[in-house]
């Protein structure tokens, strides 16, 4: 079972702050072996404070960060050659083919017999017709499906993924959904995922984190929130979170319309 698998990532009283304000608020959380997690938020809430801590982007004010068992900025290198990000946000060099662009990557990463692997994930994403497009031509959600190409290059042990089915139709989307669980079950990895797209979270993620104003409001699964709150829906039970902070609403402090 997941509740029993080892921790791949994990945040220990994560706090980050920028003059005064903190956009993290002892954070902890754990991800393990095999589980998605979803990190959900409205703008502002700290999810990219959080993902740029995690991959060690930023340092953080206090608290601790492990990974597969170890410190994370002691042994930073470590842990990212188990590891890969994928973002709709981050564009690669768009003055090289999409293969040169793959090829490159598989070499940072070491990659055994690289073209073999890059002709795969490209048949996978379907994408296998941009081989040869410059990537700067490439469309949001084109270059979004060859980002996530990337993502899975080195078979990561650990995978985060910041709104990978962005800009693509629902079509796509269903299928990076599939790739995404298939992923998890083939291969057994730890994905953290975020999105503003809640059938995103209800199909792929085992678990989910509601961050408001860099603290947890509501953690666990996207049923077990749902039977918690009075509303019908993930979605609205977002809304409600960015609203007022809350997973339930506070009779004398409604939330705003």
């Amino acid at each position: 079972m997941r509740e029993t698998a080892e921790p791949i990532l994990e945040a220990v009283e994560l706090t980050r702050e920028f003059s005064g304000t903190r956009a993290l608020d002892r954070f902890s959380f754990q991800l393990r072996r095999g589980e998605v997690l979803g990190l959900l938020g409205a703008n502002g809430a700290g999810k990219t404070t959080a993902m740029n801590c995690l991959l060690g982007l930023t340092l953080p004010t206090s608290g601790n960060l492990f990974a597969f068992g170890l410190e994370l900025h002691k042994h930073r290198v470590e842990i990212l050659r188990k590891t890969n990000f994928s973002s709709s946000y981050v564009s690669l060099p768009g003055n090289l083919k999409v293969w040169q662009n793959l090829l490159v990557f598989a070499r940072i990463y070491g990659v055994p017999k690289p073209r073999r692997k890059i002709d795969e994930l490209l048949e996978r994403l379907e994408v296998a017709h941009l081989r040869d497009r410059v990537t700067g031509q490439l469309s949001a959600g084109e270059s979004t499906r060859v980002n996530l190409c990337k993502a899975f290059l080195n078979d990561p042990e650990l995978l985060m993924l910041d709104e990978p089915t962005a800009s693509l139709d629902p079509d796509i989307a269903d299928k990076v959904r599939k790739v995404v669980r298939r992923a998890r079950d083939e291969r057994n990895v730890a994905i953290l995922y975020t999105s503003h797209n809640m059938r995103d979270i209800e199909e792929v993620c085992d678990r989910v984190i509601f961050l408001h104003k860099g603290r947890i409001v509501a953690e666990g699964s996207p049923a077990e929130i749902l039977r918690r709150s009075a509303e019908q829906s993930l979605e609205n039970v977002f809304i409600r979170i960015a609203r007022s902070g809350e997973l339930e609403d506070d009779p004398d402090n409604p939330p705003a319309p």
